[in-house]
């Protein structure tokens, strides 16, 4: 990192040392959402302007007409339209969305990939009534690696590099990244995220590089560099794409919610939320994502005080401001098909998800013309973008298929990108216990290798993996990837030792160590959001596992994954060794690297990490960082972690939990569980009772002799609209024990009901456990208030039905095509 960026975030965090813990908790009142630029530093941009782009830019905006300019300021989603639009709608931007693919295919090809880019891009160029030809760019969420492409190589998620505590490593994973996102054409990658989180709960937490200002402003710039280039030198150059920092501001300040609202004075918001943008923007970054969140009440989409007077103006960033998914939308006084507040705000692209596209470009052409958006503002927002696309070389470029890197395929998982990936799996581990010298094992040793992430590449790689939320994928849709089970068994061979890969803990042989691999399962946004940091509070199958073990005197060391640190005292107890894998991405090998010693006995490589988030000794310490001095209280402070020379002994830590601790309202009935405030009621011809599916009466059994409703109400009204506006789905697990002999409806009520029909899916694979998903904008859609919603779920038939439901919960649905219900 460059002395002089190091020097400035100094400079900023240096006034933090009075931040209360309580201001930068998020849990203190702030009376204003008006930032005073006055109190911001000014930052040292090195990139200048470049008189001859401007010139062209000049030329570009003379030339275009007002239906040219605004469409500059859409971006639209691949799912949501089509490459023909282009050849009348000169849109500014695509994306493929979290589930969105070529085709509609998660697992699509890369060529695939680039033949659509290639069909976007050339209706974007076709054009005859002789107005400027501005191609389209393309932007895309490859946020630890071009983690939507089979084959890419997947790097740990950012909380494992904050651990490592090295800028050039950031920088050079930055360069990967950028190469194996240019070998499909896309041009443009939406990263890095520069949270600093303050909850944990917080489902994005992996994705922050550490709590610690400090940390997220020497990672920034750097990863920035990467992706980008460095400015002087190879600066968007071959093999570089456009990099976006993400997302402004104090989106990990939201209480542990996603698209919260942070409640923090200005102090806070500039000492430590903004500490990746003073190293970020001044390597020259060419896009800024608001945040989806709130600062004291106010969208920062609609803030015109940090979008325009604090970014645009104070630091004079001349980038563009992009939106975030459907963000505008929750604006007040917005839709998502009409929202000249947030142009007005500073927000130069709205980024729009859905069918109404072409309502969002006919009102904010209508904003344009009627003076709404005045013309000063709309030509600023369209400028910054030319001014970027000229940037990144786009309008000399040609056709995706045709730059530099382009279908060079072999790039997806490159030894030289894997052997990076592994590097940097080894230095994010984080050894938190090793008794008895039980690390690293020894050659010669038989090793039994257990534990569900043993051998699931999907479960290390984590969200944003493939798919959205990292769920639905396999072994084989990561060709370019070892599991962490492979790669122990090659160290332990090469050391002359047996491995045995047993996935429940079973052995035939008593081993002489074993290893469990378990954690969190895979998740991103919405679905991540925890009411505590316990880890597993439902299933304690990995703890029996350890214990069962210990019992039998079986040497036990514990790899754990996961997205955030978890209150894991039992665990920790059952191990004699346990170590902070976090999400280590697609290089498994890299643990082994560290944990399996050499055939000469020795450490083929130590632990090198350190924890870039405090880890917890009570399950509701999910706030906990080490600023707050008065109630810094952790297990293990941030900085902690082990080495082979420097071992200490973990003394039996306290199991004990609170009787009463808070639930997940989206999780509305789960493993025999209601949510908080919700309970079961039957109205009419049905009867409820319980039956079993994976524990006891954990499930729910309704019978239908004629009309009736069962549903689930809440005692106070819930708020999902945040669920809806990211497309979440409100999904059943059912089975069907004797099938509908008339109408059977699902219905969501706040204010209004709304129904979909559900008989069709009821009639298929009677006997068999399904699992039924209908978008929540089902129900938004038909007048639903979804920031008061008082029944979540209803299921209403008008003749014979029985059915068991042991799930119904808001997630994101499973790959493949969801619709509003099926008469």
């Amino acid at each position: 990192m460059r002395a002089g960026t190091i020097g400035l975030a100094a400079m900023l965090l240096a006034g933090s040392a009075a931040a209360s813990a309580q201001d930068s908790t998020g849990s203190a009142p702030a009376a204003s959402a008006r930032a005073n630029p006055a109190n911001w530093p000014v930052l040292a941009m090195q990139r200048q302007r470049d008189p001859a782009i401007e010139a062209r830019i000049d030329a570009l905006l003379a030339d275009m007409n007002m239906e040219d300019k605004v469409g500059q300021l859409l971006q639209v989603d691949i799912a949501s339209i089509s490459p023909a639009d282009l050849e009348t709608y000169k849109l500014g931007s695509i994306l493929n969305g979290g589930n969105s693919a070529p085709n509609g295919d998660e697992f699509a090809p890369a060529a695939e990939w680039l033949k659509l880019f290639d069909a976007f891009y050339d209706a974007s160029v076709t054009r005859s009534d002789g107005r400027p030809v501005v191609p389209v760019i393309w932007g895309t969420d490859a946020v630890h690696g071009a983690n939507n492409i089979v084959g890419a190589t997947l790097f740990p998620h950012n909380i494992g590099l904050g651990a490592a505590r090295d800028p050039d490593l950031i920088r050079r994973i930055g360069v990967a990244t950028a190469a194996e996102t240019a070998a499909t054409g896309i041009d443009w990658s939406f990263a890095p995220t520069v949270a600093v989180v303050q909850d944990d709960r917080w489902g994005r937490t992996y994705e922050s590089y550490s709590e610690e200002p400090e940390v997220v402003a020497a990672y920034a710039g750097a990863m920035v560099e990467g992706i980008q280039g460095r400015i002087g030198a190879d600066f968007m150059g071959p093999g570089h794409v456009i990099s976006s920092v993400k997302h402004f501001l104090a989106d990990g300040g939201t209480g542990g919610r996603d698209q919260g609202d942070a409640r923090i004075t200005e102090d806070v918001l500039r000492d430590v939320h903004a500490a990746g943008y003073t190293t970020a923007l001044p390597a020259g970054a060419l896009t800024v994502m608001p945040s989806f969140s709130s600062w004291n009440g106010t969208k920062m989409t609609g803030n015109r005080s940090i979008l325009t007077d604090l970014l645009k103006d104070r630091w004079g960033f001349d980038g563009f401001t992009v939106g975030d998914w459907n963000a505008h939308g929750q604006v007040p006084g917005c839709t998502n098909e009409d929202c000249a507040a947030a142009i007005n705000a500073g927000l130069d692209m709205f980024m729009y998800s859905g069918p109404g596209w072409k309502d969002l470009y006919a009102n904010t052409l209508r904003a344009a013309q009627d003076g709404t958006i005045p013309a000063a503002r709309l030509d600023d927002a369209v400028r910054r973008i030319l001014r970027v696309k000229l940037l990144a070389g786009t309008f000399d470029a040609g056709r995706p298929s045709a730059r530099p890197l382009a279908g060079r395929f072999e790039l997806l998982g490159a030894p030289d990108h894997r052997a990076l990936a592994r590097e940097a799996v080894r230095r994010s581990l984080v050894l938190l216990k090793n008794e008895g010298g039980v690390l690293p094992v020894k050659p010669g040793a038989n090793v039994l290798v257990a534990g569900p992430g043993a051998d699931d590449i999907g479960m290390q790689a984590g969200g944003w993996s493939l798919t959205w939320q990292g769920t639905d994928v396999t072994n084989a849709n990561f060709p370019n990837a070892q599991s962490i089970w492979a790669g122990l068994q090659e160290a332990v061979q090469a050391g002359g030792g047996i491995a045995t890969l047993s996935a429940d803990g079973s052995f035939a042989q008593k081993p002489d160590v074993a290893i469990v691999v378990f954690g969190e399962t895979p998740y991103a946004e919405f679905s991540g959001d925890r009411p505590t940091l316990e880890f597993s509070p439902e299933d304690k199958s990995a703890l029996e596992m350890l214990r069962q073990l210990k019992a039998a005197g079986i040497p036990t060391v514990s790899v754990f994954l996961s997205g955030r640190p978890m209150w894991v005292n039992p665990e920790l107890n059952a191990s004699d060794a346990f170590v902070a894998a976090w999400l280590p991405g697609t290089e498994g090998g890299g643990i082994a690297d560290v944990l399996v010693a050499g055939a000469d006995g020795q450490a083929r490589h130590d632990f090198a990490g350190t924890l870039s988030f405090s880890w917890p000794k009570r399950l509701d310490q999910y706030v906990l960082n080490r600023r707050d001095a008065d109630s810094y209280d952790p297990l293990f402070p941030f900085g902690h972690g082990l080495t082979y020379a420097a071992g200490a002994t973990v003394p039996q830590l306290d199991e004990s939990r609170p009787a009463q601790t808070a639930g997940d309202q989206n999780a509305l009935f789960v493993r025999g569980r209601f949510a908080p405030g919700a309970d079961a009621v039957t109205e009419g011809a049905v009867t409820l009772g319980r039956v079993d599916r994976l524990a006891q009466e954990d499930s729910l059994s309704l019978i239908w002799t004629g009309t009736g409703t069962m549903a689930l109400a809440q005692a106070q009204p819930i708020d999902i609209t945040r669920e809806s506006n990211g497309q979440l789905s409100l999904l059943l697990d059912y089975r069907v024990t004797t099938p509908p002999a008339a109408t059977v409806m699902l219905t969501m009520t706040g204010g209004d009901t709304a129904s979909v029909p559900i008989t069709g899916a009821l009639r298929e694979g009677t006997g068999e456990w399904l699992q039924l998903a209908v978008p929540l904008r089902c129900f938004a859609d038909n007048g639903v208030d979804m920031a008061a919603v008082t029944r979540p779920a209803a299921i209403t038939s008008t003749g014979a039905l029985a059915l068991d439901v042991s799930g119904i919960r808001i997630a994101s649905a499973p790959p493949g095509p969801v619709t509003c219900g099926t008469p």
